[in-house]
């Protein structure tokens, strides 16, 4: 009850798109740090034997599907690499206000290369390797104003739990007693 109270009162005084982009950079998120999870827990599971995790590799797919979507891109849009390299500032607004609209992309381009590389050494699973990306994709498509409300609203939200969450914890207070 508390917590959509507490998300309710700021929506009364929003515009009903900001709410929405901010649900869906929420929401987009939590999939990525599920299929990030995944990725991390993926040895686990596959050493304890007790469960299915389907696994494809993407040590070759992954390269080969992001050859293709970079030679789609650059057939049907030629001008990618031009627009992404040139920043234009509109009247009235500054370099690094225009700058700043292109900072999720490049975090995505270089979150994009980074999977890639770990995909090679780690052999990765391609499931949630592709979930991170997509995901990712349609995070940087939200806008730096989005990104900014975003960030604000976990640095409370982190705060809130540091502060008080982590110490009123059930499972903390057990391991305090020494139960676990």
């Amino acid at each position: 009850i508390i917590t959509g109270i507490v998300v309710a009162i700021p929506a009364l005084f929003m515009n009903l798109t900001e709410v929405t982009d901010l649900a869906s950079i929420g929401t987009l998120f939590a999939f990525v740090v599920v299929c990030a999870g995944v990725l991390f827990k993926d040895k686990e599971f596959n050493e304890s034997g007790t469960r299915f995790v389907p696994y494809v590799n993407a040590q070759y797919i992954l390269p080969l599907i992001l050859i293709v979507v970079g030679a789609a891109l650059f057939y049907f849009y030629p001008d990618a690499l031009t627009d992404l390299m040139t920043v234009a500032a509109k009247e009235g607004e500054s370099w690094l206000g225009a700058f700043s609209h292109k900072i999720p992309l490049i975090v995505f381009l270089i979150l994009t290369a980074v999977m890639t590389v770990l995909s090679l050494i780690k052999k990765l699973s391609l499931i949630p390797v592709l979930g991170v990306l997509s995901c990712g994709y349609l995070m940087t498509e939200l806008g730096i104003t989005n990104w900014l409300r975003f960030g604000v609203w976990m640095l409370v939200g982190l705060a809130i739990y540091l502060l008080y969450g982590y110490r009123h914890s059930k499972l903390h207070n057990r391991e305090a007693a020494g139960q676990i």
